[in-house]
């Protein structure tokens, strides 16, 4: 009799563990699945593209802030003389490019066409000089030093027409097409300096890249600062998502575009609704962050689940409970 007793309490309990297994590892596929992760929220560094002596801090930790706010400013006495600087030498050579492309002025050329008039009398009269000159030596009416002396003048009146001459030739012309090259050449490095210019005068204002609260305020007015240096962090208040992971047996029942159901631990926590928005195909061990003992071993895959009502009650790193809204193997039998 005990023997038999014995045999079926060794039954019940075989049972009973081959119950349990059949459970755990078999579980209804109409069940709710609950999955555990952490709220993910972007945050970013900000500082200043410029080196320089802050000036104003607008904000402190713990402000919102909307994007395109300015949240700092710098001393831009600098950029700003810089900036001034890099246009007066803008307006220069516009200006010398004007002239090169218009020519030279009618009353320049009209004056050079007198010039050479002049120049062409007197070497008229300082060939007829010469020649007399040499018509008087012969009948010993003159000497030989007047007569080079006269020479020398036609000489002289002809060199003087020739550069008039050549001087009318290139106003006429007016400028090479090398020239006019070379204007525009430095006239387009000149308003590219002028643009950088007027960009580090822009950098010297911080604005926000988009809504979000200040973490840290990181340095103080009169501060000078590096390219770079970090002045706030800003946590964004959008997007907002839950980094949670999935059981392998469970992956088949989760696809993106799933709707969810976010919960936090706090007493009367709020319900939020998300999606999931991506799911890693690499699978990973379980981080010690999720708090499960099934999982806490096991081999899962990430998840990112987009929040779409975000608020102040997620916080960074807050571990949620995240369900389906409803069954998708079942939702997919109706259809």
């Amino acid at each position: 009799m005990k023997k038999i007793i014995l045999i079926a309490i060794v039954l019940f309990v075989v049972a009973g563990g081959a119950s349990w297994i059949y459970r755990a590892y078999h579980r209804d596929s109409n069940a709710q699945l609950t999955l555990y992760g952490n709220v993910d929220i972007r945050e970013v560094s900000l500082g200043f593209r410029v080196p320089g002596k802050l000036a104003k801090l607008l904000y402190d930790e713990g402000d919102k802030v909307k994007a395109g706010e300015v949240m700092a400013r710098l001393d831009d006495e600098p950029y700003r003389n810089q900036a001034a600087s890099a246009q007066a030498q803008v307006d220069s050579l516009r200006a010398r490019l004007k002239l090169r492309e218009t020519g030279n002025r009618p009353q320049e050329i009209a004056q050079a066409r007198s010039l050479v008039r002049e120049r062409e009398a007197a070497a008229v009269n300082a060939e007829r000089l010469f020649k007399r000159a040499e018509e008087l030596l012969a009948d010993k009416g003159v000497s030989a030093q007047e007569r080079d002396t006269a020479e020398a003048n036609h000489q002289e009146t002809q060199a003087r027409l020739k550069s008039a001459r050549d001087n009318l030739a290139l106003l006429e012309a007016g400028f090479r097409s090398e020239d006019i090259s070379q204007a525009k050449a430095d006239l387009a490095q000149t308003e590219a300096a002028l643009a950088t210019a007027n960009l580090q005068l822009n950098d010297a204002i911080l604005t926000a890249p988009s809504d979000g609260v200040i973490l840290t305020r990181a340095q103080e007015a009169g501060a000078i600062l590096q390219t770079g240096t970090p002045v706030f962090t800003l946590s964004l208040v959008n997007p907002v998502w839950v980094r949670a992971y999935v059981h392998e047996p469970d992956l088949g029942r989760i696809h993106p575009g799933i709707k969810v159901e976010i919960r936090t631990d706090s007493a009367n926590g709020k319900r939020y609704k998300g999606q999931i928005g991506f799911i890693s195909p690499r699978a990973e061990f379980t981080p010690k962050s999720v708090e499960t003992t099934e999982l806490r071993s096991s081999l899962v895959y990430r998840l990112r689940i987009v929040v779409e009502n975000p608020d102040d009650g997620l916080r960074q790193g807050m571990p949620v409970t995240v369900t389906l809204d409803e069954n998708p193997l079942s939702k997919s039998a109706s259809l």
